[in-house]
């Protein structure tokens, strides 16, 4: 088994496993940590790849922040971050909300970003299953009730899904001002309708990974579709199609990484 390294830097704690080529960035999903995606980085091809995992501030075992960040604001986090501890330009894996994050960071910083892959990331309000319930009640009253009933909820669902079972495990250690500030993000961001075609536009290589049936909402697909986007639908799988379908997931974005590094000459 390859070597893992945790760290803490810039407010934020990671784990880093080493490897050779390349390293990839992974982005975590809204109330979820970067434990989410130690199964998928050691599956072949990508058990031997250089990876670093942060856990978002707020969520994990990072610190909460006194004051929670927006997604933007929590963009420029990142963006700060990898410039401090990892070799760019990098290929970013971002998923659900990581994926929206992704989009920011490679429109604002295109030289942190060799390629993105974007999993199940925001495209449509369809796809606002948990951030809009939290963004429907006002701060304190999540804060004070709100948050442990999401929990409860996905408690219920991860008695028979593996992916849900660890999203819980994750909200446990969430900040819930910090979820509720980006829930509501992902929800304005998602009525836009605008990120399907804001990924496609990037100037690096993209791809948008979906889980289906039970992944990004058929109005996101078609969002997708219409605007061009290099796009995998990953059958059976839900929202964490890495999870339900690691071999065929990791072989996808083995063969991106790949492709970027060649874009590069590395």
């Amino acid at each position: 088994m390859r070597a893992r390294r945790d760290f803490v830097e810039h407010e934020m704690v990671g784990r880093r496993f080493v490897g050779d080529g390349p390293t990839m960035v992974w982005i975590h999903g809204l109330g979820e940590s970067g434990a989410c995606f130690e199964g998928i980085v050691a599956t072949a091809p990508l058990a031997d790849r250089p990876v670093v995992v942060p856990d978002l501030p707020g969520y994990g075992r990072s610190p909460w922040p006194v004051r929670a960040e927006g997604l933007v604001d929590t963009a420029e986090h990142l963006a700060g971050w990898m410039r401090r501890r990892v070799p760019v330009p990098a290929v970013v894996v971002g998923h659900s909300m990581g994926g929206v994050l992704g989009v920011l960071l490679a429109e604002r910083y295109p030289d942190l970003v060799s390629g993105l892959v974007n999993i199940d990331g925001n495209a449509s309000t369809g796809d606002c299953v948990y951030s809009s319930r939290a963004a429907d009640e006002d701060v304190e009253r999540f804060v004070n009730g709100g948050f442990d009933r999401l929990r409860e909820m996905v408690f219920r669902a991860g008695r028979d899904d593996p992916a849900q079972a660890g999203y819980w495990a994750s909200l446990r250690l969430a900040d819930p001002r910090t979820f509720h500030r980006h829930a509501g993000h992902l929800v304005e961001m998602s009525h836009t309708e605008d990120l399907a075609g804001r990924l496609a536009a990037l100037s690096c290589p993209n791809l948008y990974i979906a889980g289906s049936p039970g992944g990004a909402c058929a109005r996101s697909l078609e969002l997708l579709r219409t605007a061009g986007a290099d796009l995998a639908v990953i059958e059976p799988a839900g929202h964490w199609p890495f999870i339900d379908r690691p071999t065929e997931v990791a072989a996808l974005i083995g063969d991106f990484a790949d492709r970027c590094a060649g874009d590069r000459g590395d």
